[in-house]
């Protein structure tokens, strides 16, 4: 105390700033986790191809099991030299392959990747595949999480059961 004056302690201030500020972080981050997009992917399959083919099509259901929507940014794999997204339309009469690019998929809502639509063009395979082989895909998210799904070889699309 100098003449009646009463100095405030200034490590017990700064504490509790630095308190107040990590109290409203771990808020932040908490209201973050219970809104963000959650990517789960079902029925993925591969359709198999003659042998020492250097382009497959992989299919599944992209769903988002969240809070908020989630952004699919693409995918990669250890099994082919590349991994793209693409949708399969018709322009004057010509079917081509369009790359899909970014694109959103709601919360509770499920994307169909599919014959004859949207598929996942895996190009140079780095081994050769057969009839039952699993191969592991990662899907992107903007977020950063996305997922990692396990695709079977197959000649035709999985049973709905």
């Amino acid at each position: 105390m100098i003449c009646g004056y009463h100095m405030p302690n200034p490590i017990g201030t700064n504490m509790r700033i630095l308190r107040t500020i990590g109290l409203l972080l771990a808020i932040a981050t908490a209201a973050n986790a219970t809104a963000a997009g959650r990517l789960v992917v079902e029925r993925a399959w591969i359709r198999t191809a003659p042998p020492r083919t250097m382009m497959l099509a992989g299919y599944a259901i992209l769903r988002n099991t969240g809070d908020a929507p989630l952004a699919v940014t693409g995918a990669q794999s250890a099994d082919f030299g590349d991994v793209s997204l693409h949708r399969s339309a018709a322009e004057n009469g010509v079917e081509r392959m369009l790359p899909l690019g970014r694109f959103d998929i709601a919360p509770g809502a499920g994307v169909e990747f599919a014959p004859g639509g949207r598929h996942f063009m895996l190009m140079q395979p780095v081994r050769a595949l057969h009839v039952g082989d699993k191969v592991k895909i990662h899907i992107d998210t903007e977020a950063g999480e996305g997922a990692t799904a396990e695709f079977t070889l197959r000649d035709e699309p999985p049973d709905v059961h």
